[in-house]
């Protein structure tokens, strides 16, 4: 009988990674029709810069390192459109090309490349953006188009404006819907809902960071005397629970570990909000549980069969 010697892990995923990948991306659609649909061309045109300009990064670099390019595992693609999808129709072209090749090249392959990067590519992006070009990044445009019967087809208005985080007037079908400004892939919940429900179909992702982060943001706010159901649908906190907050690589690797991972990063998009001078705070708060990661595998992890505990 011949024997196969080989390192582990011996379990092999269900899954290859292109195929994990296609499968986000294919959840991710619905959010990106919904936001072309509402936001017109100029979101189609962001949306195609920041998907175009991280595969191509991903190709220079691998091409200037050597490295062979084979059959590309579709994270870039998906790197490059969460990173689309978390900006403002009125983003220029350029400064979603420079994100996503800032999201591929420095938060991604000098690290090593996909499964070695501690902080999640997509928001490192947004984040830089946020702080090199802040008025481009907070310029909200209303729909050109609405979905659905609401409050906002009276107004009709085309305009730059607040989001309903900064406002507080949108109502609960303008929320559902999309009708409201901000980010591209964000506004429609009901696009995003339907992607969350392909993963679990597909068994890409859990429910449980999702449902603990969404549901932290809903219990602190309503402690604090506000709208628990107006502070989950405004706002990116259901696209960043459900896209970003679950990525295989930046959380924690056991359950309970993602638990903590979620509830943390609600109590933090809680705190940014209420007592912060930034109405948002999905994006840090992740990027600030991804850094404590590893801490939290550290308190977390399970005692391997046979190991010796050492004397304190």
């Amino acid at each position: 009988m011949n024997l196969s010697l080989a390192t582990g892990p011996h379990l092999l995923p269900r899954q290859s990674t292109r195929r994990i990948m296609l499968d986000v991306l294919i959840a991710l659609a619905p959010s990106a029709v919904a936001g072309v649909y509402l936001f017109g061309g100029r979101a189609a045109v962001v949306l195609a810069a920041s998907v175009l300009s991280a595969v191509l990064s991903e190709l220079a670099w691998k091409w200037l390192a050597r490295k062979p390019v084979g059959n590309p595992d579709l994270s870039a693609a998906v790197t490059g459109l969460i990173l689309g999808l978390n900006l403002p129709s009125s983003t220029p072209w350029w400064a979603a090309v420079v994100g996503s090749a800032f999201a591929i090249v420095i938060a991604k392959e000098l690290f090593g490349g996909i499964g070695h990067n501690f902080l999640n590519p997509a928001l490192v992006a947004r984040a830089v953006l946020l702080a090199s070009w802040p008025r481009h990044l907070t310029t909200f445009f209303l729909p050109q188009r609405l979905i659905g019967l609401s409050s906002a087809a009276k107004t009709g208005d085309a305009i730059s404006s607040a989001t309903p985080l900064v406002t507080g007037k949108a109502s609960f079908l303008d929320l559902l819907f999309g009708n409201i400004p901000g980010t591209i892939g964000e506004v429609c919940k009901i696009a995003i809902l339907v992607g969350f429900a392909y993963m679990l179909l597909r068994g890409i992702v859990g429910a449980h960071i999702p449902l603990l982060f969404v549901g932290t943001v809903a219990a602190l706010t309503w402690l604090y005397g506000s709208d628990p159901l107006a502070a989950v649908l405004s706002g990116g906190v259901l696209f960043g629970a459900v896209f970003m907050a679950t990525d295989y690589v930046t959380n924690p690797m056991l359950p309970v570990g993602q638990c903590a991972f979620a509830v943390g990063c609600g109590v933090i998009v809680v705190i940014i909000r209420i007592h912060g001078m930034y109405p948002e705070g999905v994006t840090y708060a992740i990027l600030i549980m991804n850094i404590l990661t590893p801490l939290i595998d550290r308190f977390t992890k399970r005692r391997v069969y046979g190991e010796v505990r050492k004397n304190a």
